[in-house]
């Protein structure tokens, strides 16, 4: 495995195309994209990125929802050399400006709809050099030369992409990702996912995510279809997994949750689903989903920044991580940098044991680059502890707590346990000034569809659940979080005002309707 990496992947998909052309690549609602398809249309972009100047190593933005020219786009792209900056369509102004400026692209593809968004983010990009999705002089055009390219693939150690970080408590950071990199996401996400020869695997995850884009791999490891729709719907999930014949599900942030929070409904059992695989499932979480759906659970542990993929649970130890990739290797330091003994907390800290499985760095960002590879190791700011078998545990990001009453809290920790409430759909949690001492919590939520939260009474419902210091003091209600492409919540937009809450101190009521709705309690 190890030594096909070396590979890269284009040259894998090259392959594939010319051995089984006709085979079923992926399907975009309900629209099939054989191998030779995607293999001509990739060719023809390759092609127009030639004839429009943009050479091996030219960076190029790209600003598309999933679709069949999306994936045109990204093979053609890596035929090319050339790199790839993904944008979430989503972003907007100062973000998208951000972006933009700081990658400096030489082209950005970008949705017709989104044009006006990227022409008046402020940023400094020719319009000549931004391309229509649907326009006649844009893809269409491209597509239509039906060109061949026929050059040499680029080397595994060149960059494919430089993917933006999501950003949710700060500027986001560009991580460098080589096309060894995105191979062995496609290795990892496999392995994780236990995939086989006729497995079709249900995308929602956005391709211009890590999450989505590692996808693009497993097609080209084992002869499995990619079975794509527009977009994660909780209402449409399991009507749309069973339509297509979906023997996997993946999972990133609260998905679990929020599946668990929809009606119970025949589907629940007669899905065809046989894994979910992914981050981010609780132990309760775990062994609730499980029961209920019928599904087995394989969780895993990764970032971008290590080939997206650092341990994979594949022994089913509930609440576990898992142990690292054939490529990588963990360990769990302390404050001291040493390494900390079984069953202590420390920072997950990573290292390659095949070259090249973590990034070079974040493009045009040496400060952030030094402080995160350091000694040959990535230190990944996450918080974690081995048993003594050597699985690995999460315990949530070490710059995502509060310190409050003299302790550190987690919001992980509190997050997980606000959740488990049945008229909560999801929350987030973040520091907020204090009267006296350093921080107070406050802690948002959302509530369940048809469902209202009485705050007083889920204070006290959650406060026999935390330790006193733990316990929020403000909560405040919202109707929707803005979310990253994982559908991570960007903590940095939530508001830290404390008039707009409910004080647990004082017991004064937010303002608003969302106060008046809270009235209506679910009792767990």
């Amino acid at each position: 495995m190890l030594e096909e990496a070396q590979q890269g992947f284009i040259e894998c998909f090259v392959a594939q195309a010319k051995a089984t052309p006709q085979r079923l690549f992926a399907s975009y609602e309900g629209e099939p994209v054989s191998f030779e398809r995607l293999h001509r249309a990739s060719e023809a972009i390759a092609a127009a990125l030639r004839r429009r100047g943009i050479g091996s190593g030219d960076r190029v933005a790209v600003m598309l929802r999933n679709g069949p020219a999306t994936l045109a786009v990204l093979f053609g792209l890596a035929k090319a050399g050339t790199v790839w900056v993904p944008i979430n369509v989503q972003q907007r102004g100062d973000g998208l400006r951000y972006i933009l400026d700081h990658a400096d692209p030489k082209l950005a593809i970008v949705e017709d709809d989104l044009l006006s968004v990227v022409t008046g983010s402020g940023a400094h990009l020719d319009a000549r050099a931004i391309v229509g999705a649907r326009n006649a002089g844009g893809l269409p055009a491209w597509l239509a030369q039906a060109d061949l390219f026929g050059q040499p693939a680029p080397t595994s150690d060149d960059t494919f992409a430089i993917m933006y970080t999501s950003g949710t408590t700060g500027p986001p950071k560009g991580v460098m990702v080589s096309h060894r990199m995105l191979r062995l996401a496609g290795e990892g996400a496999a392995r994780v996912a236990g995939a086989r020869d006729g497995d079709v695997f249900f995308v929602w995850e956005p391709l211009y995510h890590i999450g989505g884009a590692q996808l693009l791999v497993v097609p080209l490891l084992k002869d499995v279809v990619l079975t794509m729709v527009e977009r994660f719907s909780a209402t449409r999930f399991w009507e749309q997994v069973k339509a297509c014949g979906a023997t996997h599900i993946h999972f990133l942030g609260g998905i679990l949750q929020i599946l668990l929070k929809q009606p119970a409904s025949p589907l629940d059992r007669t899905h065809g689903v046989r894994i979910a695989w992914g981050g981010g499932a609780p132990s309760d979480i775990w062994q609730t989903f499980q029961e209920r759906f019928g599904i087995e659970i394989r969780e895993c542990y990764g970032m971008t920044e290590a080939s997206s993929i650092t341990t994979s649970n594949e022994l089913g130890i509930i609440g576990s991580v898992g142990r690292p990739m054939p490529w990588l290797s963990v360990e769990i330091m302390g404050a001291d940098g040493q390494p900390v003994a079984p069953g202590q907390r420390g920072e997950i800290v990573t290292r390659e044991i095949a070259p090249g499985a973590i990034t070079k760095g974040y493009f045009r960002n040496p400060e952030a680059t030094a402080k995160a590879l350091r000694k040959g190791q990535l230190h990944t700011g996450d918080l974690g502890s081995f048993d003594e078998a050597g699985n690995l545990y999460f315990h949530g990001r070490m710059s995502d707590s509060v310190r409050c009453k003299g302790e550190n809290v987690s919001a992980w920790e509190v997050e997980h346990i606000a959740a488990s409430h049945p008229a909560v759909e999801d929350c987030a949690m973040i520091g907020v000034r204090s009267d006296v001492g350093e921080q107070d919590i406050k802690l948002f939520l959302k509530p369940r569809a048809g469902a209202g939260i009485d705050l007083p009474a889920f204070s006290s419902w959650i406060g026999t659940r935390l330790a006193p210091y733990q316990n929020p003091r403000y909560l405040a209600l919202v109707e929707e979080f803005e979310r990253t492409p994982s559908l991570r919540i960007m903590k940095h937009k939530l508001s830290p005002a404390v008039d707009d809450a409910w004080d647990r101190l004082s017991g004064a009521a937010p303002p608003g309707p969302l106060a008046a709705a809270a009235k209506e309690d679910v009792s767990p």
